[in-house]
């Protein structure tokens, strides 16, 4: 009876988890490409 209350509990944890590091990811190629373009802004400069 106790698997019935912990395990909806328990399985939102685990897809808000997941859905934290999607984001986090997505956030981290964001500032990848930013930094890139930013160095190539700059060696294209006179």
């Amino acid at each position: 009876m106790k698997l019935f209350r912990v395990a909806p509990i328990a399985i939102l944890a685990c897809a808000l988890a997941v859905s934290a590091c999607a984001n986090t990811v997505r956030g981290v190629g964001k500032d990848i490409k930013s930094t890139a373009k930013a160095v190539d802004d700059t060696v294209k400069k006179p």
